[in-house]
Parts: structure tokens; sequence; C-alpha cells
């Protein structure tokens, strides 16, 4: 009972504060465990996140340098679609002239077929024309023949003489014309 006695007779502890034995026991233990975790592990601890820092540093640079080689690309890009710009514009400018030079030699070539058809057109006619004054003359001067023959009432079969009647009156029927125009 003494023993009791002496627990109730002591001041009331604080239920939040350990006792001193147990303090200086837990701080030991603490210092312990820390200067083992000190000695072991803050090295290793160290030494990742000091390659975790040059790992990022080295992106970092990567990154930079991947930015600058994108840039550089981009600057090549943009030059080569300038370029094909340039060189389209180039193409089509060409392109028009060449289609305007080609509607040109068409249309000289059209003008000239035009030409040759009329030319041969006139040579048709002319020869036309010579051929039906002919088969007239022919006609008329059989005609003519036939009709002096019937009024002279003599045959005008020589030939020479046939020509020479005939001549005569065509040459007077072309002065008429003439006259009336």
């Amino acid at each position: 009972m003494n023993a009791l006695l002496h627990i109730a007779a002591e001041e009331p502890q604080n239920p939040l504060v350990p006792p001193i034995p147990e303090l200086v026991i837990g701080l030991l233990a603490f210092v312990i465990v820390f200067g083992f975790l000190a000695k072991k592990l803050l090295p290793n601890i160290n030494k990742v996140l000091e390659e975790r820092r040059e790992a990022i540093e080295g992106g970092i640079e990567k990154a930079e340098a991947a930015q600058t080689e994108a840039q550089s690309v981009l600057e090549q890009y943009k030059a080569q679609l300038a370029e094909a710009r340039h060189e389209a514009a180039r193409l089509r400018q060409e392109a028009q002239e060449q289609g305007a030079a080609l509607i040109a030699e068409m249309r000289a070539e059209g003008q000239r077929q035009r030409e040759e058809i009329v030319a041969a057109g006139h040579t048709q006619v002319e020869a036309d024309r010579k051929a039906a004054s002919s088969a007239l003359r022919q006609d008329i001067g059989r005609l003519a023949t036939e009709l002096a023959g019937k009024l002279v009432g003599e045959s005008l079969e020589d030939h020479a003489r046939q020509s020479r009647v005939i001549d005569r009156f065509l040459d007077q029927l072309e002065e008429k014309a003439e006259a009336a125009r």
C-alpha cells in the first residue's frame, strides 16, 4: 500500500508529457536512427537527386537544341514554301504566255488556211468561169454557124471559115457587152 500512497502523493502528471526516462530513451533512439539514415540513406538520396537534376538540365538543353533545330527547319520550310510559290507563279506566267502564243499561232494558222481556201475557191471559180466561157463559146459558135449557114444558104463546114465567123460574132458580142456597162 505504501507504493500506492507514494504514487498518489506525487503530483499528478500531465498525460501528454512522457516521463523523463522515456523521453531520454526516445531521444537517444531518434538520434541513432537519424544518424544511421544520414550516413546510409542521405548519400543515396543526394545521388538520386543529383542524377535527376542533371537529367532535367540535360533535358532542358536537349529541348533548347531541339527548339533551335525546329526553328531552323521552320525557316527552311518557309524559304522553300516561298520559293515554291515563286516557282508556281513563274510557271503560271509561262503557261499564260505559251497559251497566248499558241492562240496567236492558231489564229494565224486559221487565217492562212482561210486565205488558202478563199484563194482555192477563187481559182476554182475562175477555172469554172473559163470552162463555162469556153463551153458557151463552142455552143454559140455552133449555133451561129448553123444560123449563118441557114441565112447564107451555103454550108459553113470549112473549119477555118467557121472559126473566123465565130470569132467575129463573139467579138461583136463582147463589144456590145462592154458598151452596155
